[in-house]
Parts: structure tokens; sequence; C-alpha cells
């Protein structure tokens, strides 16, 4: 990367910058390369935050179906991580995960599950199966699918079973023969969304709009095919037996984190883990720092997660004045990173494509998302409603009180309150649905949208051709202000 004029002396966020056009040999956004080059096997250089209100397994689970890796956080009892790997790893690489209720189920309970919007159904099945489980549902217990736009329309206190009659739809899966030729069955089926059957069990659904993004998008899948997901780790009590047992779960990356990721304890918990030689990426933070990527990586980091303060959900400059403008502290801890041979992930403060296609700029090989996926369908949580109707879902801070709950409920009650004396962080927030884009799925096709068409202006096709070929200029707050689109009024 290179600065648009001279290099300034102060630091930099993402709002104070631009890319400049340059000349262009890249035709297509299809042209582009979007594969980090991390070390995982991500087709996408995107990574869901390691937070409570942001990846679970079944955002985990779709999250590596396009391409990107979802982070479980560390709060989750390590059986109940275990359990959340097993299962992304038993999901459908080329087909949606089937969100399943029984007839007896109503609308209202459909509705805290999925919205009414395109692209999305419920299989009604009489089987032991309930809604996201791993049990399995035979084709003679499937009584149709409900489209989620039905659920728009139809009363509260409608069964889905009646709403099921006559809708069922389906495919075998060893029928499909691509992608493409999926879309074109469903299209043929007339149906909004189809049982994909094998050996007359269910093992997945699909939309027209899912067959499509499976020829826009690779999936992310370890060495024998199943989708990857990764977890975290604190850096107290014993690392080393939580990252050994995560690691015998089927965990692909293991994310070793805290707030502030230079101390001593870090580098402990690092050492300790590296010492296992897990044959998997390690990935530590939170750092902003030169100096921090040097003894990360000494003591046994491949992936430094940078930013300190830049979340939406995060109080922390304004508490401590700690932390750096997030930009300048990709661009200094990335550069440091690739002397080393370990690669970074930018971690907070995006709000926009262009944020992502700048921290790739900047040298980072992925961009984690927080706050932007907890307001999802795939989301943990179910779907609320505000007193205007409008779906929204809970977000916490990984500091607040309420993570602070989370975390350390167990403990009696004078420690937790010493603890909670030091929260930091929104503890409660609600992150309203995006009604145009309520799916993890639709803010991959925005995001990654623009984040390609920012190389073809770069004339890059690769990650790292990216970074090579990105010229960054300096703006003011209204030259930032001047790029954004404004409503028209006559």
């Amino acid at each position: 990367m290179e600065f648009y004029g001279e290099t300034p002396d102060v630091d930099l966020t993402y709002s104070d910058v631009f890319l400049v056009p340059r000349r262009s040999a890249i035709t297509s956004r299809l042209d582009v390369d979007l594969a980090p080059g991390d070390g995982t096997t991500a087709t996408l250089p995107l990574v869901s935050a390691n937070m409570n209100s942001v990846t679970g397994a079944r955002l985990a689970a779709t999250l590596a179906r396009r391409g990107g890796l979802g982070v479980l956080p560390q709060d989750m009892p390590l059986q109940e991580l275990d359990a959340a790997i097993r299962w992304v790893k038993a999901q459908p690489v080329q087909w949606d995960t089937p969100l399943v209720l029984p007839p007896d189920a109503t609308v209202a309970d459909a509705a805290r599950l999925l919205p009414p919007t395109d692209g999305h159904g419920i299989v009604v099945a009489d089987a032991h199966a309930g809604a996201g489980s791993a049990g399995r549902v035979d084709a003679d217990d499937i009584l149709g699918v409900v489209p989620a736009t039905r659920l728009g329309t139809a009363l509260p206190d409608a069964r889905l079973g009646d709403l099921a009659r006559g809708r069922a739809a389906s495919v075998d899966a060893d029928d499909i023969e691509s992608a493409r030729h999926a879309f074109d069955v469903i299209v043929a089926a007339e149906a909004e969304t189809v049982c994909v059957l094998q050996h007359g069990h269910l093992v997945g659904t699909l939309s027209r709009r899912s067959a499509l993004r499976s020829t826009l998008y690779r999936p992310a899948v370890d060495a024998s095919g199943r989708l990857i997901v990764a977890a975290a780790v604190g850096i107290n009590g014993d690392v080393a037996a939580k990252a050994e047992a995560l690691a015998a779960a089927g965990v692909d990356v293991l994310v070793v984190d805290t707030a502030h990721g230079h101390q001593e304890g870090m580098l402990r918990a690092l050492r300790a883990v590296a010492d296992l030689d897990l044959g998997i990426p390690i990935a530590a933070g939170n750092i902003v720092s030169a100096e921090g990527v040097h003894d990360l990586v000494t003591a046994g980091a491949t992936i430094l997660k940078v930013g300190v303060g830049p979340g939406a959900m995060c109080t922390t400059r304004m508490m401590t004045a700690v932390g750096r403008p997030q930009f300048s502290a990709v661009l200094e801890t990335a550069e440091a990173a690739r002397v080393m041979g370990a690669h970074v992930w930018a971690d907070g403060g995006v709000r926009y494509p262009r944020d992502v296609a700048l921290a790739l700029a900047a040298g980072a090989a992925s961009v984690m998302i927080g706050s932007w996926f907890a307001g999802t369908i795939e989301a943990p949580g179910e779907l609320q409603l505000d007193e205007s109707g409008r779906a929204y879902k809970e977000s916490w801070g990984m500091a607040s009180t309420k993570a602070v709950h989370e975390r350390f409920g167990r403990l009696d009650p004078y420690e937790l309150a010493r603890k909670e004396l030091f929260a930091e962080g929104i503890s409660s927030s609600r992150i309203y649905l995006d009604p145009l884009r309520p799916g993890l799925e639709d803010l991959l096709d925005m995001i990654t949208s623009g984040v390609r068409s920012s190389f073809t202006y770069a004339g890059a096709s690769t990650v790292a051709e990216f970074h090579d070929r990105a010229r960054v200029g300096l703006q003011s707050a209204a030259g930032y202000e001047e790029g954004k689109a404004l409503p028209v009024s006559w």
C-alpha cells in the first residue's frame, strides 16, 4: 500500500482515508479471488467475532458455507463448545441446514426464528427432530415447507401443520448435477424452498437464492470436506487442556483472546498452547502495535487480532483512553506480521463495505465483524419485536456487566459483585434487522460485492495484490460526508 501524497504523521481511522482508482486490467468482479491466505482454508476474508451475541453454531455454519470463518466465544462452557463444533461439522456443505418444526408449532413459534423474508422456509415434519436439531427426519415424516414470507400473512396462533399442507417439494441430492442445475430444478418445481433428500432422509433445504449463491461462493472446508469453525479460549485457567479438548472436537482454528493481548498472561497461555503442537492456526490478541506482533508471534501465534476500542459495543477508549485508530493499527501490525511470516485479522470498526476494503488495503488478511452480524437471522438469540413491530436481536459488549454475569455467574455473590465494579461496554443494545438484508448471506452479498469492486478499481485480483496496489489518500470530514448517498428531495 502507498499513500497518495505525503505519509501522514497522525494515526488514522477508516473514515479518514479513501482509495484512489488505478489503471486496471480486471474486467469483472468475478475475476477476483478473496481467499485470505492466512493459513486457514477460508475463501472469504470475513471472520465473525467471538461474541456471545454474534457467533453461535448456526451462524458459524452459514458463514463457512459461503467461505468465511466463525469464532465461537470463550464464554461457552466447554461441553457446549464441543457440541457446537461437532454440530457445525455435521452440517451440509452444498445445501442449507434445514430448520425443522413439528406440525403443532405455531406461526408465533416460527416467527422467533425467522422473519417473513424471501429465500427461507421451515420444514414441517412429524418427527422427533426439533428446530435446528441434528435428529434424523425421514422423507415420510415431512408434511411440507412453509415459506418464511407466509409467516407475515398468517395469524400468530395458526398451526404450521395446517399451513404446510400441499406445499411439499423435494429433490434427490444424487440427482443434482451442479448449483446451476439445482437452481433450474427449483424453478421447475415452482417452489421457494425445496427439501433435499438422500437415501430417504432429509439432508438439507435449498432455495433459488441459495442455489444461486452456490455458483458465486466457495465453501470453507477442512481436509475431510466438512465446514470449518474456530473457537476462542481465554488466558486464565488450564488453557492448554481446553485447547486440546477443542482440537479433539475438530476445531480448525484456535483463538486465544483477551482485551489486552500484549501482556504476560497472554504470552504464557500462547506458549502453553503452542507447545501442544496441535497442527492448527493459532490466532491471538488483541494488540495494536508492532511490538505486540513481535512478542505474540514469538510466543506461538500465527494470526494476530488487531484492534482496541473500535467496536460498536466497546467503551474502552472513553473509559480508559486506551486504544488506537484502527486503520493505522492495522497498517503497522500487518507490516510487522508480514516480516515474521504471520497474518493480521482487523477486529472491529467496520460499518460499511468500504471499511472492509480499507482494512485489506492496510494489510489485513481478514476482517472480523461483530455488531453488523449480530443483527441477522442466524445470530444467537430469538427474534424480538419492538413497539412498532420492527424485528431486532439483543447485543452486548464482551466486557459489559451482562457478559461478566455470563462468564462468572458461578462465583459467589461477593466475588461477582467485585467484578461488576470494573465492567466496561454496553450491556444491552437492540440491533435491528435490516428489512432488505435480514440474513447473514444478504450481508455477505453486499460486503463482497463492494470489496470485489474495490479490487477492480485497484487492478488487483487477490488479497495480496490488493495490498500491494492499493493507493490511499487522506480526506477531511467533509470529504467523507460527500461520499455518502443522500435521499433526493424535489
